[in-house]
């Protein structure tokens, strides 16, 4: 209970500097792109593998599921709802956290050790300044990009298998596609991988900076990381998910 306690703390005081330093000038816009490709296009051809076999395997199963009740016609339907609202972020964030996270962690983690980030307070710089707020805001910007792009994938990965398996032409599928997805499916799916950046970011680099023990410390911080991170997007996704369909509920003539 202590070092839950301690660990809620940490990620409290973390986040608070983490605002403060990303607002106060000068700007590391060097640093935050330079992580935006590191964390976010590296990091396309497995979020784009797993989206479109994500896809693929849920449009096999619904449509066998479907044949039952003769409704395989509408595969498009379910596979589009699903991948949009939930699988494609949820995956998505899974993906990065294992890559991503981990590898702030590790590298956090070797900075610290081997007492690089020491060396920066001795020369007057943050490291929250330099080291945290250039991954948190690269993270914050590339993971719904990236799961944008995995909800494409993922419905054409259903399209494939409704062409190829049940032969289902293309223009029907994406007349269910577009029949059934609303713009508050894409904003409700999008808008829930802002908090899971966050997540994944503050926890990793509250492991990074907290390493202590040199090899054996990152490889548990590394460790930890990816179990923090996906529990807290499992548990956030359900919380998420309530408040995105009560907005959906109450605003449902307007904006959504």
């Amino acid at each position: 209970m202590t070092q839950l306690l301690r660990a809620f703390g940490e990620t409290a005081i973390l986040t608070w500097d983490t605002l403060r330093f990303a607002v106060r000038r000068p700007l590391e816009l060097g640093a935050i792109l330079e992580q935006m490709f590191r964390l976010g296009v590296r990091s396309l051809p497995l979020v784009g593998l797993t989206a479109v076999f994500t896809g693929a395997v849920m449009g096999l199963q619904v449509s066998y599921t479907l044949s039952a009740y003769g409704a395989r016609l509408y595969v498009g339907s379910f596979v589009s709802v699903a991948v949009v609202k939930e699988l494609g972020p949820v995956l998505t964030a899974v993906m990065i956290a294992a890559r991503v996270g981990a590898g702030i962690t590790a590298e956090l983690g070797s900075m610290a050790v081997t007492e690089q980030i020491d060396a920066l307070r001795a020369l007057g710089a943050s490291p929250v300044k330099k080291l945290v707020v250039p991954r948190m805001v690269a993270l914050i910007v590339m993971l719904p990009l990236l799961t944008v792009l995995a909800d494409m994938l993922g419905v054409l990965g259903g399209l494939y298998v409704a062409t190829a398996e049940i032969g289902q032409a293309p223009e029907y599928y994406w007349a269910k596609v577009r029949e059934v997805l609303t713009i508050g499916d894409l904003v409700s799916g999008t808008g829930k991988t802002f908090f899971f950046a966050y997540f994944i970011g503050i926890i990793a680099c509250v492991n990074g900076l907290g390493v202590r023990g040199g090899a054996t410390g990152v490889g548990r911080a590394t460790t930890n990381t990816v179990v923090a991170a996906a529990i807290a997007i499992f548990i956030s996704n359900f919380f998420l998910a309530k408040l995105f369909l009560f907005l959906q509920t109450t605003f449902g003539g307007g904006l959504w």
